[in-house]
């Protein structure tokens, strides 16, 4: 049977405790009652969480490659929205790729993003990512199952430079030495 605190589930616990051990390094932007990360979110303010913030605002309080690792257990329906979260955060049920992007942002490389959903999208290869294990937990009846996508940060993302912007290497422009 399906639980809101994703979690709990027995099987769940199983799948996550080898990689978040006790917690340090780890975030979780959706928390609800869940204690697993060492930093926790959850914008319902009623929740036991050290923070109760829209989650992509929470994530941006973090620095580029700082964290071993982030929980994405987001609400995936406005039913869950409305019961698991009190109907807060409404306006962000479908703004699921800026979380992705935040999660990609702040992990560090060989960190593990470990995403809970309905798809098994994840943050994928265009974010320097890479699948090490999916698993679906089926929960019976007309209950759609959780498939837990696990990943690995293989790269620190590279931030470009506009094109219109020349390039500066050791106080030379455009990378020429000057005669």
């Amino acid at each position: 049977m399906p639980n809101k605190n994703t979690f709990s589930i027995p099987s769940v616990k199983r799948i996550i405790s080898p990689y978040i051990g006790d917690g340090d390094g780890w975030i979780d932007p959706f928390a609800n009652n869940n204690k697993y990360a060492e930093i926790t979110n959850d914008i319902n303010p009623e929740m036991p969480t050290d923070y109760h913030m829209d989650a992509i605002e929470f994530m941006k309080m973090f620095d580029d490659d700082s964290k071993d690792g982030v929980l994405l257990d987001p609400p995936y329906s406005f039913h869950q929205v409305v019961v698991s979260y009190a109907g807060y955060g409404e306006r962000r049920l479908h703004q699921i790729t800026p979380i992705f992007d935040e999660a990609s942002r702040v992990v560090k490389p060989g960190g593990h993003v470990l995403s809970f959903g309905w798809n098994s999208n994840g943050c994928g290869m265009k974010r320097y990512f890479a699948i090490l294990e999916i698993y679906l937990i089926a929960h019976g009846g007309s209950h759609n199952d959780t498939i837990i996508t696990v990943e690995r940060k293989t790269a620190t993302q590279c931030k470009l430079f506009p094109a219109n912007q020349p390039l500066e290497m050791d106080g030379q422009k455009d990378g020429h030495r000057s005669a």
